[in-house]
């Protein structure tokens, strides 16, 4: 029984790794190619609203799995929602800077080809970072230090590469620098929601599931009211879901699969394998942008993501322990 366990986890670490990867690189694909296609534009704000709700029928169904009966599944949700009032509050923080966040990465994909988005994004890495020591008091190990210093190197290359001659193609009506300021500020609200929401988690018994369905609970009014206050008079006028097609949907329920991807990779893979799938989505994001997307790869913006993928896999690397010395060698 412990082989066949075993054999079941590993196989889960690498469903986790190719499932990161692809989700990885379709997103900031499929973002792109969403935003500038030629057509009616969908509202990107009552696309992470939709996200939100594929999100916690899903959360919802995996609960009700989890469980194993409707009785179980309702008093389940019911203790920790409803009856734990305070501690479903708390989980409000990320679920509103998660909900920005994803405003921001609609901002960011309208502006940045799929690439160098991408490669920009990596840059949560450092931010987690930074609120990690803030918040939960952690020590970093001096490679991963350097490990960050090379991030920051690397997407700074990454978007210099842009003034020496065009590495991507822009398109009439996007901003460059909107988009890589909104992808900024996409990675600090990635950073603080990350550490804050893993501070909640620690010392609870609440499963990963329940918090996702607290998570869009408490993101659905929030995104409903960012909608509204953002893009009401277009949402009166064309409706919500103005513009959706089967791609559209596609898209939805991709950056749903995302949020649950998280606790997948958390429970079964380790900090390696994810280092794994993040530079492997870099890497295919800049494939599939130059063979399809007009993406034209300069040396530059090539030496950025390289610093960028190897900074990811120096601050992944776990150092081996150092056997305990025998107190007895050596004496005679």
């Amino acid at each position: 029984m412990g082989i066949e366990k075993t054999s079941q986890a590993n196989a889960m670490k690498y469903v986790s790794l190719v499932t990161l990867t692809v989700q990885n690189s379709a997103v900031a694909l499929s973002m792109r190619y969403a935003r500038t296609r030629s057509g009616e534009m969908f509202i990107a704000s009552s696309a992470v609203v939709m996200a939100e709700v594929v999100k916690l029928l899903a959360s919802l169904l995996l609960v009700y799995k989890q469980e194993g009966s409707v009785q179980h599944w309702f008093m389940t949700l019911h203790t920790h929602i409803w009856q734990q009032k305070i501690d479903t509050l708390k989980v409000s923080v990320p679920s509103f800077i998660y909900l920005v966040q994803n405003n921001l990465l609609y901002v960011s994909a309208s502006n940045l080809d799929a690439a160098t988005y991408q490669v920009t994004y990596q840059m949560k890495i450092l931010t987690t970072a930074v609120f990690a020591v803030l918040l939960l008091r952690r020590e970093l190990r001096s490679l991963q230090w350097l490990a960050l210093v090379l991030l920051t190197a690397g997407v700074a290359l990454v978007q210099l590469s842009a003034t020496d001659g065009g590495s991507t193609t822009t398109t009439a009506g996007q901003s460059r620098v909107l988009g890589c300021v909104a992808a900024i500020a996409a990675c600090c609200c990635s950073g603080f929601a990350g550490i804050y929401f893993e501070k909640i988690l620690k010392g609870s018994e609440v499963s990963v599931w329940v918090r996702n369905v607290q998570l869009s609970l408490l993101s659905l009014p929030l995104g409903a009211a960012t909608a509204l206050a953002t893009d009401g008079s277009e949402l009166m006028s064309k409706g919500f879901l103005h513009a959706y097609d089967g791609f559209v949907w596609y898209l939805v329920c991709l950056n749903a699969l995302g949020g649950l991807l998280v606790a997948l990779v958390v429970k079964y893979a380790d900090n390696i394998l994810k280092g794994f799938a993040t530079s492997l989505a870099i890497v295919l994001s800049t494939v599939v942008s130059a063979a399809f997307l007009g993406f034209v790869l300069t040396l530059q913006f090539a030496v950025g993501t390289a610093l960028v993928i190897v900074s990811v896999f120096l601050y992944s690397h776990q150092p081996r322990p150092h056997p305990p010395q025998n107190p007895m060698v050596g004496k005679v």
